[in-house]
C-alpha cells in the first residue's frame, strides 16, 4: 500500500492546475484536520450527555495535536486502515484519555461527516468563482450591449445580434449554474455518527444531533453506516454543468478568436509566447485548457453515478473512486473558474471586425425580413420565399450585395419599402429588454 504522501500525490490534480486554498482543503493535512474536527465534535457530543466525563474531552482538547500525514501513513503500514491509523495516530498523543477517542463510531462517522464539512468548504470557493464569473461576464455585456456582430447557426452566418446579447446568454446560465451548485451543497450538508449499519446501537441519536449541529450539518436522516451516495452524485452533476457551461463560452471565444474570424483574442501579455516555433502565434490556450479540464469534471460526474450503488448497507468500492473524482473536480473547476475571469476579463474585442464580418455574406442576413415583407404584402409564403432565394443564392455565387439585387428586381422591389427593410437597427430594437432582466438578476440575493 502506498504511503500517505504518495498517495496524495496520486489522488490530486497536478498543481499546475491548482489554487492553493482549494487545494489545502484536499491536502492530507486538510483531511486529517477535518476528521479530527469530527472526533472532538463526537466527544463534546458524548460529554454533554454524560457518556463521558466532561473532564477527559476538555484534557483530550488541550493535548490533541492534528496528526501528520507522515505518522499516519507510517502506522498504516502496519495497520493497512487509513482510519484506524489516524485515531492511534491522535490517541499516541494522549494519556490515559486516549481511550475515549473514536468512542463508539465506524470509520464512515468519521470520513462521511469530514467530507462533508470539506465539501462546505470547498463548495464556498467555488460559489464565490461562479459569483466572480457572473459578474464580469455582465460587466462585459453591458459594455458590448450594442455591439454588433453576425449571429451563427451551423457555423454559417445567420443574422445580427449584439456581442453584449451572447454575453449576457453566458450570464444567465451561470446564474444556473450556481443555483444548482447551492442546491446540490445544501443536499450534501450532512453529517453522521451512528455506528455499524446505521443503527445507533452506541452512539444515541441525541449524540449525532449534537455533533453535528456543533459541525454547522444536519443528521442524515437514514445513514446506513455511510451517507446514501445519490447526494454526491447530485453535487458532482452540479460541478459537470458549470465546467460544460465554461466549455461551451471557452469554445465560443476559440471559435472567435480564429485567424479567419478574429473577432476576439485572448489577452497576451509582454514576455508571453504563443509557439515554441512560430513567433506569431497568439492561441487562445486558456480557452482551450479550460476546455480540456471540462472533460474531467465531466469524467467525475460519470464516478459519481457509478458509487451511488453499493452493496447491502455499505461497502467502500465507492471510496477509492470518489477519493480522486470529488478532490479532482473540485480542483478542475475551481482552476477553470478562475481562468475564465481572467480571460473575459481582459478579453480582446475587435467591433470594427464584427462589422467587417457582419457584411462579409453581402448582407444576406436581410432575407428574412424581406420575405415577411412580401408575405405580409400578400404574397404567398412559397412565392416569396423563391423569389428572396434566388436574390440570395445569386449574391453568393457571384458575390453581390443581397440589397442591391432585391432593388433591381422589380418582383420584389415592387411590392416593400426595402430601406425599411435594409434597418440595421432592427437586430438591436429589443436588446434592452434583455438586459432589463440581466439587471434585475444581479439585483437578486446571490445565494438565496
Amino acid at each position: 500500500m502506498a504511503p500517505t504522501g504518495e498517495r496524495s500525490r496520486l489522488e490530486r490534480v497536478i498543481a499546475r492546475y491548482s489554487r492553493p486554498a482549494m487545494a489545502r482543503i484536499w491536502s492530507d493535512e486538510g483531511k486529517l484536520a477535518t476528521w479530527l474536527e469530527v472526533e472532538l465534535a463526537a466527544l463534546d457530543a458524548f460529554a454533554e450527555v454524560g457518556t463521558i466525563p466532561a473532564e477527559a474531552v476538555e484534557t483530550i482538547r488541550g493535548q490533541v495535536r492534528v496528526p501528520t500525514p507522515e505518522r499516519v501513513a507510517e502506522i498504516e503500514r502496519v495497520t493497512d486502515h487509513d482510519t484506524a491509523a489516524f485515531v492511534d495516530a491522535v490517541a499516541e498523543q494522549l494519556g490515559p484519555e486516549g481511550r475515549f477517542v473514536h468512542y463508539g463510531l465506524t470509520s464512515s462517522d468519521v470520513i462521511d461527516t469530514a467530507l462533508s464539512l470539506q465539501i462546505r468548504e470547498a463548495g464556498a470557493l467555488l460559489t464565490e468563482g461562479v459569483d466572480r464569473a457572473l459578474e464580469v461576464v455582465a460587466r462585459r455585456a453591458e459594455e458590448h450591449r450594442t455591439t454588433l456582430c453576425i449571429g451563427r447557426s451551423h457555423g454559417i452566418h445567420a443574422e445580427p445580434v449584439t456581442f453584449g446579447w451572447k454575453l449576457a446568454g453566458w450570464a444567465f446560465e451561470l446564474d444556473r449554474a450556481r443555483v444548482r451548485l447551492a442546491r446540490a451543497l445544501e443536499q450534501n450538508r450532512v453529517g453522521q455518527l451512528s455506528g455499524p449499519v446505521g443503527t445507533y446501537v452506541v452512539v444515541e441519536p441525541e449524540v449525532e444531533r449534537i455533533a453535528c449541529e456543533r459541525l454547522g450539518l444536519e443528521p442524515d436522516p437514514l445513514s446506513t453506516q455511510i451517507i446514501a451516495r445519490d447526494r454526491h452524485a447530485e453535487l458532482l452533476n452540479a460541478l459537470a454543468l458549470c465546467a460544460t457551461s465554461l466549455e461551451r463560452f471557452a469554445l465560443e471565444i476559440r471559435h472567435l478568436a480564429r485567424t479567419e474570424v478574429r473577432e476576439v483574442e485572448e489577452p497576451f501579455a509582454a514576455g508571453m509566447k504563443g509557439s515554441s516555433a512560430m513567433p506569431h502565434k497568439r492561441n487562445p490556450k486558456i480557452a482551450e485548457r479550460i476546455c480540456g479540464l471540462a472533460r474531467v469534471v465531466r469524467a467525475a460526474a460519470l464516478v459519481g453515478l457509478e458509487n451511488v450503488g453499493v452493496w447491502h448497507e455499505r461497502d467502500i468500492s465507492h471510496s477509492s473512486a470518489e477519493r480522486i473524482a470529488i478532490p479532482d473536480a473540485f480542483l478542475a473547476l475551481d482552476y477553470m473558474l478562475d481562468r475564465f475571469v481572467w480571460l473575459v476579463d481582459g478579453l480582446v474585442v475587435y467591433p470594427e471586425r464584427m462589422r467587417r464580418n457582419l457584411e462579409a455574406s453581402h448582407f444576406l442576413f436581410f432575407s428574412q425580413r424581406v420575405l415577411t415583407a412580401l408575405v405580409e404584402a400578400g404574397l404567398a409564403r412559397d412565392e416569396a420565399y423563391r423569389l428572396v432565394q434566388r436574390a440570395a443564392m445569386r449574391a453568393w455565387e457571384e458575390e453581390l450585395d443581397f440589397r442591391e439585387l432585391c432593388r433591381t428586381d422589380e418582383e420584389i422591389a415592387s411590392r416593400v419599402d426595402l430601406d425599411s427593410m435594409f434597418d440595421l437597427g432592427a437586430y438591436t430594437r429589443h436588446v434592452d429588454t434583455v438586459f432589463a432582466r440581466l439587471e434585475a438578476l444581479k439585483e437578486e440575493p446571490l445565494h438565496a
